[in-house]
């Protein structure tokens, strides 16, 4: 079991309606992504931790750990808006290469950053419903809207040989140790490749293994999940109407006073 998943079954906030916590971090979303500002999205990652964190149960260093993760692919499309090439020097930045300039302005430096925040805050958002919803309870609510049949089941087929995947790769990579196949980069690197040949094989073949088990359990093309019923309070709805109520209202008092922020 992964970290995720251990996570979302040991919360706290496991037993609450699925579908108002599906509500909240999409909502949450789309409002940090419609705002772009970086107070919404500063005080959306706050919140939005805070639930994850205090209510949720999740530790708060693996909380930040599991930030530090897109954080760092962030970061470097941040780099990619913030510096451009220009032929003239920038007064904030700039770097001479060859007849022009890596340079940065004010214009790109609020950008990019207000794009970092705004991807960090819709990061915490999703963690929220992740940390917090098992998988089986996510489709629950796919299905209640309607998403197609075939989506969902290719969802949880592909999350849960997920399981499958990691489970051979953590047992080859084992194997290769014990054999001493990591002594050295060029061993290692050779060991990676064989790992790969060895894991697509070993998959295929696990995929096959699946499908007839599920044929030997009367597979008729879809796939039937016991779910649990649990039905949102009537002070989860006030809460979740009022969190939506204040960070709309924020977001258009900067939207209309705050300008770039």
């Amino acid at each position: 079991m992964i970290l995720i998943d251990k996570l979302a079954y040991s919360s706290r906030l496991r037993y609450r309606s699925p579908g108002l916590k599906a509500l909240l971090a999409v909502g949450a979303l789309v409002l940090c992504v419609a705002a772009r500002s970086f107070i919404v999205s500063l005080s959306m990652l706050c919140v939005m931790g805070c639930l994850t964190v205090t209510f949720g149960g999740t530790s708060f260093g693996r909380y930040v750990r599991l930030m530090a993760l897109p954080l760092g692919f962030l970061l470097m499309s941040t780099v990619a808006v913030v510096f451009h090439m220009s032929e003239e020097p920038s007064a904030i930045f700039s770097l001479g290469i060859g007849s022009r300039y890596l340079v940065t302005d004010s214009s790109s430096l609020v950008y990019g950053l207000r794009l970092l925040a705004t991807a960090l805050s819709a990061v915490s958002c999703l963690y929220f419903l992740s940390l917090t919803t098992p998988l089986a309870d996510i489709l629950g609510v796919l299905r209640f809207i309607r998403c197609p049949g075939l989506v969902i089941e290719l969802m949880f087929l592909i999350y849960r040989f997920t399981f499958v995947i990691l489970e051979l790769a953590s047992a080859i990579l084992t194997a290769q140790q014990c054999r001493l196949g990591n002594k050295d980069f060029r061993t290692a690197m050779h060991g990676v490749g064989q790992m790969f040949a060895v894991l697509l094989q070993r998959a295929l073949a696990k995929s096959s293994m699946l499908y007839d088990a599920m044929e030997a359990r009367c597979y008729n093309g879809r796939i039937q999940v016991l779910g649990r019923t649990c039905r949102a309070t009537a002070r989860e709805k006030v809460g979740v109407g009022l969190f939506f109520a204040v960070f709309i209202g924020l977001a258009v008092v900067c939207r209309v006073y705050g300008g770039s922020i």
